[in-house]
């Protein structure tokens, strides 16, 4: 493909023209569209219909279908209004077959009532059921008909857009209809290069639009339903590679600002790897590699390091930090929770205590003298800290900060990583970062929502660990369990229970754990019971959690909190307790607690009947794979990926018309098509850019 051969003259668009040069657009209108992202003529052609209704033509009441939505036209027969439980408008309408269908209303007016005149004729458009009294529409769409208005109906598709209050469905088909007609020459709209839509048999912007807005007579409602219309195909090609383009466009400027040169012999690296209680793996050690060669490079290392539950992320970034401390420059560690973060400091100062360096521990609890001490350390140029969002708050300076590690990367909002970053950018440019995360992030996701970065994967667990059994079964054998649990402990072997609610409350999941965890512990006299939810102080969390690490506990009772971070090899059993309210990231994740040693481990969910068709897979899944790239791959289906990368607090833009699972075949062509724009007509790339992303586009820098 050669954009630059073939280029359009778009790219040196107008200026775009505010929506108040249409008619009928003043002042309040303008402010109202401004509040659902349209300000200019150009934003409502990418106002994209949500759906379609088909009003091309008139369907007998006798051959009226339940479930379908139709349009029917009638005469009003009988007009009721009643009040036995609330308000009640019902309205009979008879059509030339005799046959008579019901509207139902439950929120009307009085003059709304008062159209519904005996004799009148309406037309109405809605799902229809069938009631006690035959056929019936609730809260159909309609209108009065004039003589002459009966049996003429439109020629085309009507699209539903996405509304707001004081802009309802015919403001915005009615301006729509008016911005088309402003539309400029196919060849000035157009911006994808003419061989590129030759290649992929896509049609022309001009096109697509016009029939996206405009669907004709015979349009196959089934394709646009379903996002697989050409028209629609066309349009989610182009915002996938508006939002590749953003991304790479992105990714080379983060890489414009130098980054210090980590170089030497690794000594460091060498004597933490020799006093390190285990081997790598084959895979760490080729991830190792990679970074290791991302930090010897002036350009900023920008990798994320994903790898299944007990992988081995920590330990590939404990050998980063050693490299980078040997060079004289700091690290910092953060993770957003702070048990997750106490983990790892845990972990770290074990690591690193026969090398002589102590972690500096930071987190919004740590108070007064405590935290000016760390301030005073971090800022002197302690080489290693970890801590929670606090590093990035105000107060916090580091000296030489040459690398950024953030673990489960997902949970923290753009600005968050950036002002990480941003501690570091003085003296001799910006940190590395290195990212990381234990829930895979399925291929097709990668490629778009994380252009930006180097991706490794740590793709094999550590020799020695056992794929943990998972069982599911229903509430009603919670005796069983009991039972379970109580060989388990004669045997020596601990276990976790887990509780999880619907509402996502601290207070309300601690008051489910307290009571399950009084309840286990009268049933379960001779076992030592402990209990760790959100709410327990941060020291009382550390005794409880130091406590079942070392064995003095036989069960823990947990809310989700112990989803990562936690470590012990001697836990060979979990409950999860109504299991079918937990996606499935978080069930692989809880999962992970246990098969972290040699013996055979097991994980039962336990759920509520009656399941749900979607709770059911999930379920069904995990019973049968423990592999981390199927089940994400499943979650992205099931939950789409604004669920799975926690789309409010990455600030990653919603798509308007592509999907990732179902347009992921355009991917590859995306990928390419962007990389010869950005090489070969730059201009081009930017006014893509600007048309689909906008301001969204200052997010992906992170």
């Amino acid at each position: 493909m050669s954009p630059r051969a073939d280029a359009p003259a778009a790219a040196t668009l107008h200026g775009p023209e505010p929506v108040t040069c249409l008619p009928g657009v003043g002042p309040t209108l303008a402010g109202r569209l401004a509040g659902m992202g349209i300000e200019c003529v150009r934003d409502l052609w990418f106002h994209l219909p949500l759906r379609y209704e088909d009003r091309t033509r008139l369907t007998p009441i006798a051959q009226l279908a339940a479930g379908a939505p139709a349009q029917v036209e009638g005469r009003v027969a009988a007009v009721e209004r009643g009040f036995r439980y609330r308000p009640l408008l019902r309205v009979a309408l008879e059509d030339d077959s005799g046959a008579t269908l019901t509207l139902r209303f439950f929120h009307f007016r009085a003059a709304q009532v008062a159209q519904f005149e005996p004799g009148a004729w309406f037309r109405a458009y809605g799902e229809v059921r069938y009631g006690s009294h035959g056929p019936e529409m609730v809260h159909p769409r309609y209108r009065r008909l004039a003589e002459q208005e009966r049996g003429q109906v439109g020629d085309r598709l009507d699209p539903i857009y996405p509304a707001a209050e004081g802009v309802g469905q015919a403001t915005l088909l009615r301006l729509v209809g008016r911005a088309l007609d402003r539309l400029p020459a196919p060849e000035q709209l157009e911006l994808l290069p003419t061989a590129v839509l030759a290649q992929l048999h896509l049609p022309s912007l001009d096109a697509a639009l016009r029939t996206v807005h405009r669907p004709p007579v015979g349009s196959d409602l089934d394709a646009f339903a379903r996002g697989v219309h050409p028209a629609q195909q066309r349009l989610a090609f182009e915002e996938l590679l508006a939002h590749q383009l953003s991304l790479r466009r992105q990714r080379l400027s983060v890489r414009s600002a130098p980054a210090p040169r980590i170089q030497g012999p690794g000594r460091l690296a060498q004597a933490l790897r020799r006093a390190l209680p285990f081997r790598l793996t084959a895979a760490q050690r080729r991830v190792v590699a990679e970074v290791q060669a991302d930090l010897k490079s002036r350009e900023p290392m920008m990798r994320l390091v994903q790898g299944d539950v007990g992988s081995g992320k920590t330990v590939v970034a404990a050998l980063a930090a050693a490299r980078v401390i040997e060079a004289g420059h700091q690290v910092a560690l953060m993770a957003p929770t702070e048990l997750l973060a106490e983990q790892h400091a845990h972990n770290l100062a074990a690591w690193f205590a026969p090398l002589q360096i102590e972690p500096v521990w930071l987190s919004g609890k740590v108070k007064g003298k405590a935290r000016s001490s760390a301030l005073a350390r971090i800022a002197a140029g302690a080489p290693l800290t970890v801590g929670t969002h606090a590093l990035m708050q105000e107060g916090v300076g580091f000296a030489r900060l040459g690398l950024a590690i953030i673990d489960e990367q997902h949970r923290f909002g753009v600005h968050q990583r950036l002002r990480l970053r941003d501690k570091g950018a003085a003296g001799e440019g910006v940190p590395h970062q290195l990212v990381m995360t234990a829930t895979p992030i399925p291929r097709t996701l990668a490629m778009t929502a994380y252009a930006d970065l180097d991706v490794s994967v740590i793709d094999a667990l550590p020799p020695g660990r056992t794929p943990v059994r998972t069982v599911v079964i229903g509430a009603g054998r919670r005796g069983e369990v009991i039972e379970r649990i109580r060989a388990s402990g004669r045997a020596g072997r601990q276990v976790y229970w887990v509780c999880t609610l619907i509402e996502d409350s601290e207070e309300i999941d601690a008051q489910a754990a307290e009571a399950t965890f009084q309840a286990l512990c009268s049933q379960l006299p001779d076992l030592r019971v402990g209990l760790l939810h959100g709410r327990l102080k941060p020291a009382q969390k550390q005794a409880v959690m130091a406590a079942f690490q070392r064995g003095g506990l036989d069960l823990l009772v947990a809310t989700t909190v112990i989803e990562v971070g936690v470590d012990v090899s001697n836990a060979s059993l979990m409950i999860v307790e109504n299991a079918e309210r937990l996606g499935l990231a978080q069930l692989h994740q809880l999962r992970g607690r246990v098969g972290r040693g040699a013996e055979a481990s097991t994980c039962v969910l336990m759920y509520q009947a009656p399941l749900s068709e979607m709770a059911r897979q999930r379920l069904a899944l995990l019973r049968r794979s423990n592999d981390g790239f199927e089940i994400a791959e499943k979650d992205l289906q099931l939950r789409g990926p604004g669920e799975l990368l926690g789309t409010r607090q990455t600030g990653l833009p919603g798509f308007r018309i592509a999907d990732l699972v179902r347009d992921a075949r355009w991917l590859p062509a995306v990928r390419d098509a962007s990389e010869a724009l950005l090489a070969q007509a730059p201009a081009t790339a930017d006014a893509l850019i600007e048309r689909w992303v906008g301001a969204a586009e200052r997010y992906a820098a992170a």
